[in-house]
């Protein structure tokens, strides 16, 4: 798939990404989160919206306050509740007030939102898109003529569906969602803009799609565990990937479980 890279982002600073949007890179770079999560700076009528605070990180929330400078920040958004996203989400609220927006069933059991979001409410010109499979409270929001993606579609890499929270049925529908729609550019959780982003969520959906075929037709060869199913079809040497590519599996096989066309014993997966 035609991922994106670009250079390492420089820390500490609020990049402009469009007029009235910055992002902050966090200091999280990692193998699941590339440079770092992106924490947005949205301009409103009000003051500042900050989409993600981002990870429980004292530099990274001193980083926010610094970018918004005079200019007050009246709202935090949260995407989703994964650490990455939320964590700095307290300290954020603390040093300024501002009253924190998210789905309206939080994934994240010490989490509650102060106002609730449901698919298609709006805030300060941006409207909720409940967008799950990566995680069961993700929202997009639309905002004019593009779309923060947050982690559901990635230009620099696929998400991972790791189960229970993560749901591969809802996956396949939300990236369809998101083909019905016309958004001219893509701003996700991670990595650099995504313009034209119906030509990756089109390859992405393809992607899932071979990847289950696949999966299906190992099982008409012979029952398998997940760890031999994803050894067979992914090549993966890290350690935290071949976990990822393990829970990616999972989620596969109880997708074709929910369809009728896997059944499990044990351990052990095979074709019905």
């Amino acid at each position: 798939m035609p991922f994106l890279t670009e250079p390492e982002p420089p820390r500490g600073i609020a990049l402009e990404v469009l007029p009235g949007i910055r992002r902050i890179v966090a200091r999280n770079p990692g193998i699941m989160t590339y440079h770092g999560t992106n924490t947005y700076l949205i301009a409103a009528a009000d003051g500042l919206t900050v989409l993600d605070p981002g990870p429980d990180d004292p530099a990274h929330v001193r980083d926010i306050l610094a970018a918004a400078g005079t200019l007050p920040i009246k709202r935090i958004l949260l995407s989703h509740t994964h650490h990455d996203h939320l964590g700095a989400t307290a300290a954020l609220q603390s040093a300024t007030g501002a009253r924190t927006y998210g789905f309206e069933r939080a994934a994240a059991l010490h989490f509650t939102p102060d106002h609730p979001l449901a698919d298609g409410d709006a805030v300060a010109g941006l409207t909720a898109v409940h967008t799950p499979g990566h995680a069961s409270d993700h929202l997009a929001f639309a905002y004019q003529d593009i779309l923060f993606s947050a982690d559901h579609v990635m230009s620099w890499s696929s998400s991972i569906v790791n189960p229970p929270d993560g749901d591969m049925q809802a996956y396949y529908a939300s990236l369809q969602r998101l083909l019905d729609r016309a958004d001219r550019l893509y701003l996700p959780g991670h990595g650099p803009a995504l313009p034209e982003p119906r030509s990756l969520v089109e390859e992405m959906l393809a992607h899932r799609r071979k990847r289950e075929s696949a999966i299906l037709e190992a099982l008409h060869g012979a029952p398998a565990s997940v760890a031999d199913l994803a050894a067979r079809l992914y090549a993966k040497q890290n350690p935290m990937l071949k976990i990822a590519a393990e829970r990616n599996v999972l989620a596969h096989l109880l997708k074709l479980r929910a369809e009728g066309f896997a059944a499990e014993h044990g351990a052990v997966w095979h074709a019905t």
